[in-house]
């Protein structure tokens, strides 16, 4: 029994942690992109809008070791 209450106190700790200004920005903005395709109604500025903001979203998480010496060239 303790296992489990320790696998989901593990479990709150990480949902927690995925709580944050840049996550919440994120679900929002593709839920809203959802909503747009479902409906028909997607148009090209929240294709343009939804795309940048997941590419930053991916390319820019904080604390990530990179592998490399942090020059751009992947050394």
């Amino acid at each position: 029994m303790s296992t489990f209450l320790e696998g989901l106190g593990l479990l709150f700790k990480k949902l927690a942690g995925l709580i944050n200004v840049k996550s919440l920005v994120t679900i929002a903005l593709t839920v809203a992109f959802i909503v747009q395709t479902c409906r028909g109604a997607l148009d090209k500025e929240m294709m343009t809008i939804y795309s940048m903001v997941m590419t930053f979203y991916f390319m820019n998480q904080t604390g990530k070791p990179t592998g490399g010496s942090g020059d751009g060239d992947g050394r």
